[in-house]
Parts: structure tokens; sequence; C-alpha cells
């Protein structure tokens, strides 16, 4: 499989995974949860995700000569691809962080609950699949962009119609 088929087919099941993720809690008919009290929820998984690839980073620096200054990263090494995930988690988190709220109160809380366990997951997948092989992180990127995006829509449909 080439490198675009194998990205297209992440991207694919990414969107089946944000469509899964964000109906789930409808289709268990959880409760609503207040957003005040889900959002802290919602974001400390991913939170945590975040404070690990941080933590990876510095202990690569602190056991690497080369780079323990402060000096750029190899390209194509392991504390470079680090460096990328932490970079675009920092900017999916921008996004949850600008639209989760207007889910949680549209949607209910329990649906922005899923997506921090979601985004958790996937951007383990993402980190996996960028040292296993680049192409392979498509699914990790799409499991945690799409379901922010797709529940934005849904909420947004809820809340103009």
């Amino acid at each position: 499989m080439g490198k675009r088929a194998l990205i297209l087919f992440g991207m694919a099941g990414g969107a089946l995974w944000g469509i899964l993720v964000c109906a789930t809690p409808m289709w268990l008919d959880l409760p609503y949860l207040p957003a005040a009290l889900a959002l802290p929820g919602a974001f400390l998984a991913p939170g945590l995700f975040l404070a690990a690839v941080i933590g990876r980073l510095a202990q690569r620096r602190f056991f690497d000569d080369g780079i323990i200054d402060g000096d750029p990263f190899q390209p194509g090494s392991g504390a470079e691809l680090d460096q990328r995930v932490l970079t675009n988690t920092v900017e999916q988190l921008v996004l949850a962080l600008m639209l989760w709220p207007f889910v949680a109160m549209t949607l209910g809380g329990a649906v922005v609950i899923a997506l921090g366990v979601s985004f958790t997951v996937m951007r383990v997948l993402f980190w996996f699949g960028y040292h296993l092989s680049p192409p392979l992180r498509g699914l990790g990127f799409a499991g945690t962009f799409y379901p922010t995006l797709i529940a934005t829509l849904w909420a947004f449909a809820a809340w103009a119609g």
C-alpha cells in the first residue's frame, strides 16, 4: 500500500471514529452533564498526554550531549519526531479549547468527556505511528481532528435548529 493510500485509509478510519465517538454518548442516552462539570474532566487526559510528550522531549535533551544545550534536533531523529507530535498536539488542543465548550453547552458534557478520552487514545496512536512509519500517523491525526469537527458541526446544527 502506498503512502497516500495508507494516509487516506487512516483519515477515513478517523472520520468513522469521529462519528462513533460523538454519537455513542447519545446512543447510550447518557444524562445531560453541565459544561462546568464536564470540561475539566474532558481536558484531563489530553493534558496528561501533553505532559508525557513534553517530559519525553526533556528526557531526550538531558541524555543527549548533542541537544542538551538547546541545539536543534537532527532531521528524522526521535527527538525531532517527538517535537512534531508536541507541535501538532498543541495545535489540536487549541482547537479543542476553542470548540469543546460550545459542544459541552449544546450537546452535554458526556460528549466532551468522550472527546477527551478519544483525543488521548488517538494521540498515542499518532505518536507511535509517527515513530513506526510517518504515514501511519494518519489515523491518529484524523481520530483527533474529526471528532472535534463532527461534534462542533453537530452542536451547531442542534443550536441553530
